[in-house]
């Protein structure tokens, strides 16, 4: 459990690398931004790095969370998709500067540390999405003529494309309406 101090220094974080990019990720910079000195951000953080991997932390867990409460409610394979797509446009659409780091792997490929938690996060998605895409397939109702782990290579690809797509707009269409009408086409191209 992180403190609220914590959640503010991540936030401020995310807010930072949004705006201008990994290199605007000081602690002087988050420092700034809450009102606090540098050592009082050590107190919390041992490194920026820390704060990062723990950003990672969390958005894994976030993730994890809206596959678990997707996939518990009823459906078929196919609704459960459409749900958790929904699920993420919602998530990008409340806190937009998240998209800068998510879909950004290239600010974490020189930290071993970061590198491993970036890859926990994508194998959860792909560990989920294989067996939906799996199951959907096996009630008939998602193509089989084609490998489910391309499936889920296609569906994640063309989330983060979307989500980019709004970021390069700078945010000036409705994710969550745009992304439903979105994920409604991706899921006629794999549906049987």
């Amino acid at each position: 459990m992180i403190t609220d101090r914590q959640q503010e220094i991540i936030e401020a974080s995310v807010a930072l690398i949004n705006e201008g990019g990994i290199q605007a990720l000081t602690i002087k910079n988050i420092a700034g931004r809450i009102g606090v000195t540098e050592p009082a951000i050590y107190r919390h953080f041992k490194s920026k790095s820390d704060i990062l991997a723990t950003l990672l932390d969390l958005l894994k867990k976030n993730s994890k969370k809206i596959y678990d409460n997707r996939l518990e409610e009823d459906g078929s394979a196919l609704e459960k998709l459409s749900r958790i797509f929904r699920s993420h446009f919602m998530t990008f659409a409340k806190m937009p500067s998240l998209s800068s780091v998510v879909f950004s792997e290239e600010l974490f490929r020189n930290d071993q540390l970061l590198t491993v938690k970036v890859s926990e996060v994508i194998e959860l998605n792909n560990k989920i999405l294989c067996a939906l895409v799996k199951e959907g397939q096996q009630q008939g109702q998602i193509r089989d003529d084609i490998n489910h782990q391309h499936i889920v290579v296609m569906l994640m690809g063309s989330l983060r494309l979307f989500v980019k797509k709004w970021q390069f707009a700078e945010f000036g269409f409705d994710l969550e309406k745009e992304g439903l009408l979105f994920a409604e086409s991706v899921i006629k191209l794999i549906s049987k």
